[in-house]
């Protein structure tokens, strides 16, 4: 059988260092988007619960469901890539995330936060597989590996950016309904934006096809199952990996800055900055990670030490032994490690993915993160308000132990059957 690196290579159409660049720039903007809209809401529950008065554990209901909706669409999504093409639906997804900033800015009650919700994770469904499927096949071989750290980056970059606009905008004119309103026009930006380049995002453009071609004909590859891939053990580590790392991402994001003004009794606009904090490391670790994805061969020991050495710093957070600033500072720093592990995970999950299949992987495997926050919103959100503000930063920092053991397993059988081309680690 023909090994998912050459079967890639061979499938990709000639590329300049401009058409790449602006491939993966084009990406990564859409990338940021979809993780701003991850947070188009959390920021603004002060607020929430100044003007409705629901409790943190009603408002993390709205985090579920937007976990619950992406994570269901985005291991269908996968399938509709691969048969459809990855670019009619990103430009759907952009759209849906107008319509939740539009619903969200003239909300009313609880039913329509949850409307906003729903269609922000409906938008939020097809990044994964949209994005690697057009990074995979249009970007140039010899620099996936830094479209993989862009890529990440772009995300963390989205998510730092998004509690200091929604927040900034809320205090600035005093209403978080303009906030979600201007979330709308970014998203309309993008979308524009990506409309204008739809030449640099078409992952079915016929100098591709014509590739195909003489690779079909001449290495003929037996026809499987849409859903053989599922069989792989490795498939469903490499999701439990996704799932308790994202449990602890969960945590920072949502629930970080009012355990730590409940702990460190500083103000709601200095812990604020944990989650932008957070994200910025996390986004520096990406840029670093990109190098390292083709400088080290056991992957998966880069990321379980980026991983312990992250959940050692949450931990020590969550002991209430730092000076306040100093635990921001910590916590913050936090988000290095795991930014440093996320280039080496997308690049093992490429290796993965058999031909043809590479939308089908990354939203099996991705919705993995989804199920992590749908299901961590709520266990936070109840710690929160039975005020164990310490088991916050001590529930993250387990979780990032636990994806630890999943990455360890699947390096083991990657290290064993190295020559299998379906194996991989996350």
């Amino acid at each position: 059988m023909t090994s998912p690196a050459s079967t890639t290579s061979q499938n990709q159409a000639p590329a300049t260092l401009q058409s790449d660049a602006r491939t993966i720039g084009l990406i990564g903007l859409a990338h940021g988007s979809s993780h701003f809209f991850h947070l188009l809401l959390p920021p603004l529950f002060p607020w929430l619960i100044k003007d409705f008065g629901y409790s943190y554990s009603e408002l993390s209901v709205l985090v579920s469901l937007f976990f619950i909706v992406s994570g269901t669409g985005q291991a269908l999504a996968g399938f509709a890539v691969d048969r459809f093409g990855a670019r009619p639906i990103l430009f759907a997804a952009l759209g849906s995330f107008i319509v939740a900033g539009l619903i969200a800015s003239s909300a009313q009650g609880y039913s329509m936060l949850l409307a906003a919700s729903f269609f922000a994770g409906l938008g939020n469904a097809p990044f994964h597989p949209v994005d690697f499927t057009i990074l995979n096949k249009r970007v140039s071989q010899q620099r996936i590996g830094h479209a993989f750290s862009v890529h990440g980056l772009s995300g963390n970059i989205g998510w730092a950016l998004a509690p200091l606009f929604m927040a900034g905008i809320t205090t600035a004119t005093g209403s978080w309904r303009m906030a979600c309103f201007c979330g709308a026009i970014c998203a309309a930006v993008v979308l524009v934006i990506m409309v204008l380049n739809r030449d640099a995002l078409d992952d079915r453009a016929e100098a591709i096809k014509a590739a195909d071609k003489p690779a079909a004909a001449a290495a003929p590859v037996l026809q499987e199952h849409p859903m053989a891939f599922m069989k792989l053990p490795s498939v469903w580590l490499c999701f439990s990996f996704f799932f308790w790392s994202t449990c602890a991402l969960s945590a920072i994001q949502t629930f970080a800055s009012p355990a730590m003004q409940s702990m460190y009794g500083l103000p709601l606009s200095v812990t604020a900055l944990i989650v932008t904090g957070y994200m910025l490391c996390g986004a520096a670790g990406m840029v670093v990670g990109g190098f390292l994805v083709g400088r080290v061969k056991r992957l998966e020991r880069v990321i379980s030490v980026c991983m312990l050495g992250s959940g050692l710093l949450l931990f020590i957070v969550g002991t209430g032994w730092l000076p306040g600033m100093a635990a921001v500072v910590v916590a913050s720093l936090a988000g290095l490690g795991t930014g440093l592990a996320g280039p080496s995970r997308d690049m093992l999950i490429k290796r993965a993915a058999p031909p043809g299949a590479t939308g089908r992987v990354y939203g099996t495997v991705y919705s993995g993160l989804d199920l992590g926050f749908c299901l961590a919103a709520p266990v936070f959100g109840y710690m929160l308000d039975h005020q164990m503000t310490n088991a916050v930063f001590y529930g993250s920092a387990i979780a990032l132990m636990l994806s630890v053991v999943s990455a360890l397993i699947v390096g083991d059988g990657v290290n064993k059957k190295s020559t299998a081309p379906l194996a991989f680690a996350s």
